[in-house]
């Protein structure tokens, strides 16, 4: 007999959630004046701000963009090094070479997958410039013990909150925290503007130089400007980029932030499922949740107990596959890619990070799962455990 899979369609690990009211925004801006950088992004850039509890917001193309940005605004640059974790995704390093600094990666806590300060303060050296700390799978890294750290060194923080929209720690939203926080908008996150980023800051400094950096390095500000000739005067001033966001992705994402709430909610549902349904599987270790934040839960990862397990994780995870279970792997470490091999970096610089890499597994989670979704992912991965298990 033919073992028949758990489901007859294919389930994805993320996607976005488009309903009539955010086509219908769209729409009514196609139809309008404005579809490159207009009032639309300076509304949506103010409902970030206001949501997440800082004072100024800039949007981007994109959430690396942003970083990209980020960076410029921090000055980091030749010979600058700046402390990162390397489970993540490329961007939260790239965004370093971009500005011809070093990143630095330091091992995570083998309990949150979150960089671990510890590790940080050892990777301080004399040309250290500043700290990415990223918020891995939407729970807040340890900022309480980052933050005394940058404060001793003289070091600016960056976070990337890119799976963290929403997420608090020690009861303040995730966005306010630190210098800089950058958050993404791919339709995977909680809340997307199609492509789309944003940096957030409560520094009026750092606030003019992401304005400028997005738009060529350009400004029309008099108050910025060497020389007026006349009203239509303007002064590229340093080697910006265009990074800027249009009206379009932007009244999107205005339009989805308005559900933020019930979108994390229902994360948060199906990881309680989850979490009741796996916590007395002995092959799967679920995730922990320091009692100092709470994430709003970007991606659910299991971590494979393979002592208990007759084959590899690669043969569960393809077992996963055939039964249309989207299941992914978050992430490869920044400096096993090819790339970072030929910059120099070795593999073993951060021992707990590749032993998670090797172990885990990321399960579909989006709001748009219905409970009949849930219910699959859960007898699925029980299927596989029980067909695997020792």
């Amino acid at each position: 007999m033919i073992d028949q899979p758990v489901r007859n369609t294919f389930l994805p690990y993320g996607r976005q959630w488009i309903e009539e009211d955010d086509i219908q925004a769209v729409v009514d801006t196609l139809r309008g004046d404005f579809l490159t950088t207009g009032p639309a992004v300076d509304a949506f850039e103010q409902a970030i701000a206001q949501y997440v509890g800082a004072r100024y917001a800039v949007s981007f193309s994109n959430g690396t963009a942003a970083l990209h940005g980020a960076c410029f605004a921090a000055g980091i640059g030749e010979g600058d090094e700046v402390i990162t974790t390397p489970m993540t995704f490329a961007a939260s390093a790239n965004c370093v070479l971009y500005q011809n600094g070093t990143p630095v990666f330091a091992d995570i806590d083998p309990m949150t997958y979150n960089l671990d300060p510890e590790a940080v303060e050892r990777a301080i050296t004399p040309r250290t410039k500043a700290i990415i700390p990223v918020h891995f799978t939407g729970q807040p890294a340890a900022m309480q013990e980052i933050h005394r750290i940058a404060k001793q060194y003289g070091l600016v923080v960056i976070e990337d909150a890119a799976h963290a929209l929403g997420a608090t720690y020690r009861g303040k939203r995730i966005g306010g925290l630190s210098d800089m926080t950058m958050f993404s908008f791919h339709p995977v996150k909680h809340i997307t503007s199609g492509e789309g980023g944003i940096i957030t800051t409560n520094d009026e400094t750092y606030y003019q130089k992401l304005l400028q950096f997005r738009t060529h390095g350009i400004t029309k500000n008099t108050d910025q400007l060497t020389d007026i000739h006349g009203p239509w005067y303007y002064e590229m001033q340093f080697l910006g980029f265009n990074y800027r966001m249009t009206d379009i992705q932007a009244v999107l994402g205005t339009s989805q932030l308005k559900k933020i709430e019930r979108f994390i909610e229902l994360r948060k549902m199906y990881v309680s499922e989850y979490d009741q349904a796996f916590r007395d599987v002995p092959e799967i270790e679920i995730p922990y949740q320091d009692e100092s934040g709470e994430s709003s839960w970007h991606l659910y990862i299991i971590r494979l107990n393979l002592d208990k397990l007759k084959v590899s994780r690669k043969e569960v995870f393809k077992a996963l596959l055939s039964e249309n279970i989207g299941v992914n792997v978050h992430y490869i470490p920044v400096y096993w890619m090819p790339y970072y091999q030929e910059l120099g970096y070795e593999r073993g610089i951060s021992p707990n990070a590749e032993a998670l890499y090797e172990e885990m597994i990321t399960l579909p989670l989006f709001p748009a799962m219905t409970a009949e979704d849930v219910y699959d992912v859960i007898e699925a991965v029980k299927k596989v455990m029980k067909r695997y298990g020792k």
